[in-house]
C-alpha cells in the first residue's frame, strides 16, 4: 500500500469549531487588520473585504459580523493531520550601542555585505516562491555563503558594512533571533534596526544544544536561562553561538514610534501580530490563535494577523507571538513555549492551493 500523502495545511472548518471566537475583543485587532490591508488590498481576492474593513467602526459586534459574513475559517493542520503545534514569543529588544568601536562596544552589527548573492527561483519554479537561495561567487561557481563561525573570521572584509557596535554578544545574538531592535547611543539618541537579509543557513536552536549536552534542563532553556548560562560560562559563548550557523544582517530604519516592520512590510502590533510559515498560512491573513499565556494554563485566545516570518518558524501549526518592545515584552517572549491551535480566516470564495474543502 502506498504511503498516505501528507495532509494539506488548511482544512475547511466552522465558526463554532473555534474556541473563544465569541469572547475575543476584536476591536483590539482592528488596527492590525488595517495594517495587513495596506499590503493585501493590492490583491483582487482581498480588495473587497479590505475596503469593507476600512469602513467598520471600532466595535467588536460589528467586526464579528463582518468576519462571519465575509470570511471562512480554515483549520491549520500539520502534515501528519495533528492540529496542535508550538507557539513561541518574540519582541523588539533595546540594546546599548555605539557608532564607534570602543573597548566596551566591540561586537559588530552588520549591514548586508556586497558579496551576498540572493537567487530567486520563483519565475522559473513557482512552487519555490517562498524560497531564496543565498551564496557567493567563488571563481565561476556559486557556493554557500559564510556561516556564523566563518563570518567571525571575515572581520576585515566586512569592516565596510558595520552599522553599529554593541557590548554583549548574547544580546546581539538575540537581536538577530528577534529580527529587529533599537539601540540607545552614548549621545542620548536612539536608532531602530530591522532585518535586511540572512546568510542562507537554517536556524539551529542553541537552547536545544545546551539541553542535549546536559548544560540546561528543558524548562531552563528560555532566553533568560540561556543568558544566565552565558554569563556563567563566558569562555564557551562562541562555541555555543556557532552551533547556529544562521546569521542576520540589518538595516537602519526610521524610529517612528510604532512597531517594527514584519515580513509583510507593515508595522507589527503588540499582542496581535504573529510570525508564521507562509507555505502554510497566507502572509497577511487573519489567524485565530488558541493557546495559553507563557508558563501558564490560562487561555490566550485571540484574533491575530500573520504579518511576519522567521528562520525558526517552520511547519503549519507554528506561530511566533509578537509581544512588543522592551524588557517586559522580552520577559513574556522569553518564557513562551506553549501548545496551540490555529485557524486561518480567508475571504469567501478564496480556496488556496494548499487547502482541502
Amino acid at each position: 500500500m502506498p504511503p498516505k500523502p501528507p495532509a494539506k495545511p488548511l482544512q475547511e472548518a466552522r465558526w463554532e469549531d473555534i474556541p473563544g471566537w465569541g469572547e475575543d475583543n476584536l476591536a483590539e485587532a482592528q488596527g492590525a487588520l488595517l495594517e495587513s490591508c495596506a499590503a493585501l488590498s493590492k490583491q483582487p481576492v482581498w480588495r473587497g473585504v479590505c475596503d469593507a474593513a476600512r469602513a467598520l467602526p471600532a466595535e467588536t459586534t460589528a467586526l464579528r459580523s463582518f468576519f462571519e459574513s465575509r470570511f471562512r475559517p480554515w483549520r491549520v493542520t500539520n502534515a501528519d493531520e495533528s492540529r496542535e503545534g508550538l507557539v513561541t514569543g518574540y519582541y523588539e529588544p533595546l540594546l546599548k550601542g555605539s557608532r564607534e568601536r570602543t573597548q566596551r562596544f566591540r561586537h559588530a552589527i552588520y549591514g548586508v555585505p556586497d558579496d551576498l548573492l540572493v537567487v530567486d527561483l520563483a519565475s522559473l519554479y513557482p512552487e519555490l516562491k517562498n524560497y531564496r537561495l543565498r551564496g557567493r561567487i567563488d571563481g565561476r561557481k556559486v557556493v554557500p555563503y559564510w556561516s556564523r563561525a566563518e563570518l567571525a573570521q571575515q572581520e576585515a572584509q566586512l569592516a565596510g558594512t558595520v552599522l553599529y557596535w554593541v557590548a554583549d554578544p548574547i544580546e546581539l545574538f538575540f537581536l538577530q533571533v528577534q529580527g529587529s531592535g533599537r539601540l540607545d547611543l552614548p549621545d542620548g539618541s536612539r536608532v531602530r534596526l530591522g532585518y535586511a537579509d540572512q546568510n542562507g543557513y537554517p536556524y539551529q536552536s542553541i537552547g536545544r544544544w545546551l539541553v542535549e549536552r546536559g548544560e540546561l534542563k528543558l524548562e531552563q532553556a528560555s532566553m533568560q536561562g540561556i543568558q544566565a548560562w552565558a554569563r556563567a560560562n563566558p569562555r564557551r559563548v562562541n562555541e555555543m553561538l556557532n552551533t547556529n550557523p544562521s546569521f542576520v544582517f540589518f538595516r537602519e530604519l526610521p524610529d517612528t514610534g510604532g512597531g517594527p516592520l514584519g515580513a509583510l512590510g507593515v508595522p507589527l502590533t503588540p499582542g496581535r501580530s504573529i510570525a508564521v510559515d507562509p507555505r502554510a498560512v497566507p502572509l497577511g491573513a487573519p489567524v485565530f490563535l488558541a493557546t495559553t499565556f507563557p508558563n501558564s494554563d490560562k487561555p490566550l485566545r485571540r484574533l491575530m494577523l500573520a504579518q511576519d516570518t522567521g528562520g525558526a518558524i517552520k511547519g503549519a501549526v507554528r506561530a511566533d507571538f509578537f509581544w512588543g518592545f522592551g524588557a517586559q515584552a522580552g520577559a513574556e517572549a522569553g518564557r513562551m513555549r506553549q501548545r496551540g491551535e490555529m485557524w486561518a480566516l480567508l475571504p469567501n470564495g478564496y480556496v488556496p492551493n494548499n487547502a482541502t474543502k
